[in-house]
């Protein structure tokens, strides 16, 4: 369909005309995307993994593909029997993963300095494994993947990644941040460098960093770290001049969460302006199509629509799927009810206050002078013609980029205006989640729902996530946090910090713990100055490295999420089999081991801090701080 139809039809809908059976697909792919052949082929169910097919390349030109297809179903009346339909998959298709070759980081190092802060010997030796898997983890791209795009479902980068793991053969944005803090622990600043300027590339493009590296990825994006990920390779590196090159870009990310995922609520007789996820894009999910046709089956086609866009939604949220999506439907138990896009989530907006923080950080680093970069956004076209990659457009180069050309030394005056600018969309943000998402009472912050009017009392880490970010105001919040999570419960289980206390069946939800949760919760508890929450976030660290210590002495294997409810175990649930590798595993075990590296312990399971022992537990270490130094 012509893209100023599909435009007006996003117009009707941001109009409230409800026009759901117009909405259009993710990429205008009819291969992996939409259309007869996709459909065909994942309701054939061919593979046991939906995500399979549309992984796999072309052998042929995509249109020689189409008319051979158009060809063998009008012979079948629409319906291709399962035995033709895979010999013309296994013609015209080539086996998933070609595209990418095993890339070895030029960066990787036998020794990096981290390794001689762990003191426990066994767990030094595991953190070297780990370090050595970023050579597994590591990917390249072939060249015919910039030269024929439209023969791809991946979307072409220039630079080498380091991948999840598994399924997961591509980049993937949220997981990237906790792979590249480890990364940067490895001294592998380069490999964090190219996969920075990967994420920018796609930004100067698309306009943001899609949930992962597919054409069906292209129209949902994932929790906004990219901001985050700059501060962390800064840090490391004080690179000053690649952000000079790159903070139009970043605002422009920003831009993106601000014209899209923005909404007004009104609290108190005042209107707060807070994000949500939200993806009004149609038909199933390619990567699940299957599943989520399925799970329409009975509806009517508006409804069916309405459905796909929240579970799209669910996805860019990262947690897919969750109770937290699910809260307030008429089946909160089934996914069915997803309605992602009614929740403003307390760790998006936390998310992009402190992005808004470290923008306003930026541009007062940068003073008054700075190159003259052309302005990304006035360059900013699409063209997903082709299963939605780039094309060579005028002005830009052959992946939609800006040309390098700028001049150098030049005035900038409007940096410390553009600092002002974030320091007051941060303070305006800040006052928001005090007023809709904070509660006083229960000591956290809670997603708003929008159509209830109410906040989800439920527990999951995310309730956390401004103490991390580092965006409230109140100086006695970690300690009502520490209260929060003692009346919760949460402190009771001893083999990782649980996802939610429900129990779905879906993978964001119990008896699930995963790796960026547990950060969400240790480093800021960690980050307070109150020595009770230092001490409950090291304990918190203590049972996450036992618990993936011991699972990978038995399998010698790192997961993406673990099971905690009988001691710790590969997680389990949702859409598809639990998957080794695993890219923010092992990053946020790194982490951790490097924070504590001289405490921690490869011994027994330490029983967990009832809140009547935890004085008990405290009291070694306030012993200390008040010996003499």
């Amino acid at each position: 369909m012509p893209g100023r139809t599909w435009e007006l039809c996003l117009l009707l809908l941001g109009l409230g005309l409800r026009s759901q059976e117009a909405l259009p697909p993710p990429c205008e792919s009819e291969i992996y995307c939409h259309g007869e052949l996709l459909h065909q082929v994942q309701m054939a169910k061919l593979y046991q993994d939906d995500k399979q097919f549309v992984d796999m390349p072309l052998s042929v030109a995509p249109e020689q593909v189409l008319q051979t297809f158009t060809e063998l179903s009008r012979g079948h009346n629409h319906s291709i029997p399962r035995e033709q339909l895979q010999a013309f998959v296994q013609e015209h298709f080539q086996a998933k993963g070609q595209e990418l070759q095993p890339w070895h980081p030029a960066d990787w190092k036998d020794s990096p300095q981290f390794l001689q802060k762990i003191s426990d010997g066994k767990l030094r030796a595991w953190a070297g494994q780990l370090h050595q898997l970023w050579k597994k983890l590591g990917r390249k791209m072939k060249p015919e993947v910039l030269s024929h795009p439209e023969w791809f479902s991946l979307i072409y980068s220039d630079h080498p990644f380091i991948v999840p793991g598994g399924r997961f053969v591509e980049f993937y944005y949220w997981d990237s941040y906790w792979v590249m803090e480890g990364l940067l622990l490895s001294e592998m600043a380069e490999t964090v460098k190219g996969m920075l300027q990967n994420f920018l590339d796609l930004v100067k493009t698309y306009g943001h960093v899609p949930n992962g590296g597919r054409v069906y990825y292209l129209q949902r994006s994932q929790p906004p770290l990219l901001t985050l990920m700059m501060d962390r390779y800064l840090t490391h590196t004080n690179d000053t001049a690649f952000l000079q090159e790159n903070v139009e870009t970043l605002a422009l990310e920003l831009d993106f969460w601000t014209k899209n995922r923005t909404v007004s609520v009104r609290v108190g007789g005042k209107n707060y302006l807070l994000n949500r996820y939200y993806v009004p894009y149609g038909g199933p999910r390619p990567e699940s199509y299957s599943k989520d046709a399925e799970l329409t089956n009975s509806l009517p086609e508006g409804d069916r629509e309405a459905l796909w866009a929240e579970l799209k939604a669910g996805a860019e949220s990262g947690w897919d799927f969750s109770s937290r999506w699910l809260i307030g439907g008429p089946n909160p138990s089934s996914l069915s009810s997803i309605r992602t896009s009614k929740l403003v989530p307390v760790d998006l907006n936390a998310f992009l206050c402190q992005a808004e923080e470290l923008m306003s950080n930026f541009y007062s680093r940068l003073g008054g002078h700075i190159p003259s970069v052309i302005r990304v956004s006035q360059l900013l076209q699409r063209n997903t013609k082709g299963g939605g990659q780039a094309r060579a457009i005028k002005g830009l180069g052959p992946a939609g980029r800006a040309p390098a050309a700028r001049t150098k030394g030049s005035a900038a005056p409007g940096n410390e205006s553009q600092a002002m600018k974030y320091r007051t969309l941060r303070a305006q943000r800040l006052a928001a989640l005090n007023e809709v998402l904070w509660d006083e009472e229960a000591g956290a912050w809670f997603d708003y729902d929008l159509e209830n009017k109410k906040k989800n009392g439920e527990f999951y880490p995310s309730n956390l996530t401004p103490l991390w970010a580092g965006c409230f105001s109140d100086p006695g919040v970690a300690d009502k946090a520490l209260k929060y999570l003692e009346d919760s419960q949460i402190l009771t289980y001893q083999y990782g910090i649980p996802t939610s206390l429900q129990k779905t069946g879906q993978q964001w939800d119990f008896p699930n713990a995963w790796a960026p949760l547990q950060d969400l919760v240790i480093r800021g508890l960690a980050k307070a100055a109150l020595p009770r929450a230092q001490e409950v976030a090291f304990q918190l660290a203590q049972n996450w490295i036992q618990t993936n210590f011991d699972v990978y002495s038995q399998k010698s294997a790192m997961y993406e999420k673990y099971d905690i409810s009988n001691g710790g175990q590969p997680g389990g649930g949702g859409e598809y089999e639990v998957q080794e590798g695993f890219g923010w595993t092992n990053g946020v075990v790194l982490m951790l081991l490097d924070r504590y590296g001289d405490r921690l312990t490869s011994g027994a399971q330490l029983a967990f801090l009832e809140p009547h022992c935890l004085a008990a537990a405290l009291l070694p270490s306030l012993l200390l701080s008040l010996l003499p130094r």
